[in-house]
């Protein structure tokens, strides 16, 4: 069923409000009409393009939160965060993130924004790796959208540092995994939660 250009800008703002981080092309195919028919809906309507949604929905939820560095050095946007529990980000996979001959993410774009998550999850004023152990488990592809989450695992190892987990997925694939040792200034915080 065909819907009318009113009701398709209807649904279309309802669903944004639903789920911002939706992008033009999973719309289009949602409504079965052209991406530009959805870029030009959302011009009429004034809503920002995706990477504008979802900065905008990270700076108004998250930069109060985030301690450890300002959120604008994250890499990738923060979609969510509860400090010292988890975090989730986004990052799309862009020409200046892969090797021009092959269109393959370079895999310091991957580690970046697993470790600036790590260490955004941390509620310290001072949060830095002091060890990690990474996996590249299938190569990122230009385009293709990364997906990390955080988990912190322990609030005190033996040496005293919170050790938190990131995996990073692409369409729900596992494609790197990483174990990320942190130092916080304020360790004796953490014996308290």
């Amino acid at each position: 069923m065909k819907l009318s250009k009113k009701e398709r800008q209807q649904l279309l703002n309802q669903t944004l409000k639903e789920n911002p981080f939706i992008t033009d092309e999973e719309l289009a195919e949602k409504f079965s009409v052209s991406i530009q028919t959805i870029r030009l809906d959302r011009l009429e309507l004034n809503i920002p393009e995706l990477r504008e949604r979802i900065k905008n929905v990270a700076q108004h939820n998250f930069s109060e939160k985030v301690r450890s560095l300002p959120i604008d050095e994250v890499i990738g946007e923060i979609v969510d965060m509860e400090l010292d529990r988890h975090a989730i980000s986004i990052l799309d996979i862009k020409p200046e993130h892969v090797f021009s001959r092959n269109q393959i993410a370079r895999g310091h774009h991957l580690f970046a924004q697993a470790n600036s998550l790590a260490v955004a999850v941390i509620n310290d004023e001072l949060a830095l790796t002091a060890s990690s152990n990474l996996q590249f488990l299938r190569q990122v592809k230009l385009g293709e959208r990364v997906i990390a989450k955080a988990k912190v695992v322990e609030q005190k190892d033996p040496k005293g540092r919170t050790i938190v987990v990131v995996e990073s997925f692409v369409n729900q694939e596992l494609v790197f995994k990483g174990k990320f040792s942190m130092y916080r200034s304020k360790s004796e915080k953490v014996d308290k939660q």
